[in-house]
């Protein structure tokens, strides 16, 4: 059985996984997405106190 790294791997060689590629790489260059994941990674890392 393929390791999940590999199953990836061959999927993003395929034209489906070349156009899921350039759709993430547009989305992660886009502002607005990168303060998103700012947020995200913050609340993971105990950076936010907005809890209560």
């Amino acid at each position: 059985m393929a390791s999940i790294i590999a199953r990836v791997k061959n999927y993003l060689r395929t034209p489906q996984g070349q156009r899921n590629m350039e759709k993430a790489k547009t989305m992660a260059r886009d502002p607005r997405n990168q303060q998103r994941i700012r947020g995200l990674l913050s609340r993971f890392r105990g950076g936010s106190t907005h809890h209560r």
